[in-house]
C-alpha cells in the first residue's frame, strides 16, 4: 500500500485576500487535480462541530431497526432515491444510505428521529453548498478560465444532492464497501469518521485518505474534465421512474474530466470496509443541471490547437446510462458505461 500522499490545502487565504497564500494553494490544487483529482481542505467554512454532530446523529439513525428506517423510504416520483435505502443483496457494495436534495426540495423524505437530525442535515447541506461554490471558483482560476465561467455555466443548484452512508463491517471473505469508480458530477466533497477506508488510485496504487477531524476531501469529477456553454434544444429529463428504486448510483466515469479535455483528472476512488466496526461518512455532490450540454471547452481545444478528446453530450443522458449500470448490471465490468463512452477515437 502506498504511503498517504493526499495534499491538504488551507482555504483561509481565499477569504482573507492573502494573495501569496492563494497562489501557493492554487499550485498545490492544480498539481493534485492534474495528477489524480483528489485533495483535502481545511478552513473551508463548515463548522467542525456541525460535521461531528452530523456523523453522530447518522450513527444513531442507522442503528435503528429496519422498520423505523424504512419510514423514510423514497417517494416514487423522485429522480434519485431520496430518503433511506440500502444496496440490493446481490450488489458488491455493502452499505445503506440516506439521500437528500437541497433543503426545501419536495423530493426529500427526512427521518423524524433522532430529534434535530433534519435540521442538522439541512445545515450541513447549506454549508457544503457554500464550500462547493468556493472550490468551484478556485478550480475556475486553476484552469485559467474567464472569471465566473464555471459559476455561470453551472448556476442551477437544484440538482445537488448529499448522501449519509453507513458501511457494514468487513467479513473474513470480503471488504468491499464501494466499488472503484469516478463521480459523474462536477465536484464531490466527503467527510468520514475515524474508521477511514476511502482510497484514491494514483499511478496504479491505492492511496488511503487518512481521516482528520474537520477535514473535507475534494475530488474532481467527470464534468470538470470539460464544460461548454452551448446548449441544444432541451430534451425531456432522462432520469425516469425506473431509477427511483435503484441503489444510489456511482454516477462515475473515466479517470479524466471532460470540460478540461483531460487537463484535470476525474478521481478514481473506492471504499474498503474495516473489520469489527461500521464506517460512517457523508458525500456531497456539487452537480450539474440535467439539460446542460457538456463538451471540451474551446479554451482547451481549438484555442490552443488541440483536438477534443470527447464528443458532446447532454448531462441527463449520461446520468441515465450510469444508472442503467446499477439497475441492469452488465455481464463484465468492462461493459459498464463510463465517460469513455464519449471518447472520440482517432
Amino acid at each position: 500500500m502506498a504511503e498517504p500522499l493526499i495534499p491538504t490545502v488551507d482555504l483561509s487565504p481565499f477569504t482573507k485576500n492573502d494573495d501569496d497564500g492563494k497562489k501557493k494553494a492554487m499550485e498545490v490544487i492544480t498539481k493534485a487535480c492534474s495528477e489524480y483529482g483528489f485533495f483535502q481542505i481545511v478552513n473551508h467554512g463548515v463548522p467542525i462541530n456541525l460535521l461531528q454532530r452530523a456523523l453522530e446523529l447518522s450513527k444513531v439513525f442507522f442503528e435503528y431497526p429496519s422498520d423505523e428506517k424504512l419510514k423514510s423510504s423514497p417517494a416514487s416520483n423522485a429522480p434519485l432515491p431520496a430518503g433511506y435505502n440500502t444496496q440490493p443483496q446481490q450488489s458488491p457494495d455493502k452499505n445503506e444510505y440516506l439521500l437528500m436534495f437541497p433543503p426545501g426540495s419536495t423530493f426529500n423524505v427526512f427521518p423524524q428521529n433522532p430529534p434535530h437530525f433534519k435540521r442538522v442535515l439541512e445545515d450541513v447541506f447549506s454549508k457544503l453548498t457554500e464550500t462547493g461554490l468556493l472550490v468551484e471558483t478556485i478550480v475556475n482560476q486553476c484552469l485559467g478560465l474567464p472569471p465566473n465561467f464555471l459559476k455561470e455555466y453551472n448556476h442551477d443548484r437544484s440538482w445537488d444532492f448529499m448522501v449519509a452512508l453507513r458501511y457494514f463491517p468487513a467479513t473474513e471473505s470480503e471488504n468491499n464497501g464501494l466499488t472503484e469508480h469516478e463521480d459523474s458530477n462536477c465536484i464531490s466533497l466527503v467527510f468520514q469518521d475515524e474508521a477511514g477506508g476511502l482510497e484514491v488510485r494514483k499511478d496504479g496504487e491505492w492511496i488511503p485518505v487518512i481521516p482528520a477531524k474537520g477535514t473535507l476531501v475534494v475530488n474532481i469529477s467527470d464534468v470538470i474534465q470539460n464544460p461548454n456553454n452551448s446548449q441544444p434544444k432541451p430534451i425531456q429529463n432522462l432520469i425516469g421512474q425506473d431509477s427511483c428504486n435503484s441503489s444510489v448510483p456511482h454516477l462515475g466515469g473515466d479517470s479524466h474530466s471532460v470540460l478540461s479535455n483531460n487537463k484535470f483528472k476525474s478521481a478514481t476512488h473506492r471504499v474498503v470496509r474495516p473489520k469489527g466496526r461500521s464506517r460512517y461518512s457523508f458525500a456531497f455532490f456539487f452537480n450539474l443541471q440535467g439539460d446542460k450540454w457538456v463538451e471540451p471547452l474551446p479554451h482547451f481545444t481549438k484555442d490552443i490547437g488541440e483536438s477534443p478528446e470527447y464528443r458532446g453530450f447532454q448531462y441527463s443522458e449520461y446520468l441515465q446510462l450510469r444508472l442503467r449500470n446499477k439497475t441492469h448490471p452488465p455481464t463484465t465490468p468492462e461493459d459498464e458505461i463510463r465517460i469513455t463512452h464519449y471518447n472520440i477515437t482517432s
